[in-house]
């Protein structure tokens, strides 16, 4: 089945065809939603919210990118929306525990290792883990869709919407990040 004939019968309420798309798309997304959140249960979570999205809104979908492009843009966007409600619900938590509330400040998980890394990577792969979790939101996003999925520029364009110069910038400023914030950890590890 063609793109634009899954397009059709999606937007006219194939299940069948919202089955299938589910099915071929769903590792993708539920590896790039990981890859941001970096935590597997809001990961499927997240997946889930993607393609009730998707079912919600298919019919104003107009097909200007092809289908993965628009379920990238999606899992990018809900997952940032799970690290900022995440980021206030620390706050909000750390807040009251300074008022004598009895409840517990999150901490984010440094041990946060993706299911494609080999056993002897994983200690490297935390590290680099945590370091892109720092990054600035585009920048995090950005360096995802390239260096973890292995999208094109062009591709990663149409999901962040932004244009091929930004994101090469983008992409640049990520990896001098990450070259700074990892300098130390691979020079007293490697050396």
């Amino acid at each position: 089945m063609t793109e634009q004939e899954l397009l059709f019968r999606l937007q006219s309420g194939d299940e069948s065809a919202f089955k299938t798309l589910v099915e071929t798309h769903q590792k993708r997304v539920f590896n790039t939603v990981l890859a941001i959140v970096q935590d597997f249960e809001e990961a499927e979570d997240v997946s889930q919210e993607v393609f009730m999205e998707v079912y919600q809104s298919v019919k104003k979908f107009r097909g200007d990118s092809k289908i993965s492009t628009w379920l990238y843009r999606i899992a990018t966007t809900k997952a940032l929306e799970e690290i900022r409600k995440k980021k206030a619900a620390k706050r909000f938590s750390f807040f009251t525990s300074l008022f004598g509330d009895s409840n517990e400040v999150l901490h984010e998980s440094a041990d946060f290792v993706h299911p494609g890394v080999v056993l002897e990577q994983q200690e490297n792969a935390k590290v680099l883990f945590k370091a892109i979790n720092q990054l600035p939101e585009n920048q995090k996003v950005a360096y995802t869709l390239s260096n973890i999925e292995g999208l094109s520029y062009q591709e990663i364009t149409e999901v962040m919407e932004v244009s091929l110069s930004s994101v090469e910038s983008l992409l640049f400023r990520a990896k001098t990040n990450l070259k700074k914030s990892l300098g130390d950890y691979y020079k007293n590890h490697f050396v």
